[in-house]
């Protein structure tokens, strides 16, 4: 007699956000080098784009420290930026603001 075992493997979503403890200009030097240096796709917080609003320094950076984190968690990438940041299990998405999820 045979038993087949089916084994499931949970996966609970992962975003990086920006820590709102910290002061807005350390997080705005880490959101300059995700744009400028780290890869990060900064283009959907631009004036009229999806993630422009609330046009805040905390909620741009939230979108800009999820797309690096997205982007390189597979090559390394982390979600620390200087300690400004962390992971969170609860989808940050709102209105036109998608924060995309790449699972491992």
């Amino acid at each position: 007699m045979g038993y087949l075992i089916f084994v499931a493997k949970a996966e609970f979503g992962q975003w990086c956000v920006a820590d709102g403890q910290i002061p807005d200009n350390v997080i705005q030097a880490a959101v300059d080098w995700a744009c400028q240096t780290g890869g990060a796709d900064c283009s959907t917080i631009q004036p009229n784009q999806p993630c422009f609003l609330p046009n805040t320094v905390k909620d741009h950076a939230s979108v800009v420290f999820n797309n690096y984190y997205q982007r390189y968690k597979r090559n390394g990438g982390s979600c620390n930026f200087n300690s400004t940041a962390f992971i969170t299990q609860t989808d940050p998405s709102h209105d036109s603001c998608h924060f995309e999820y790449v699972p491992f």
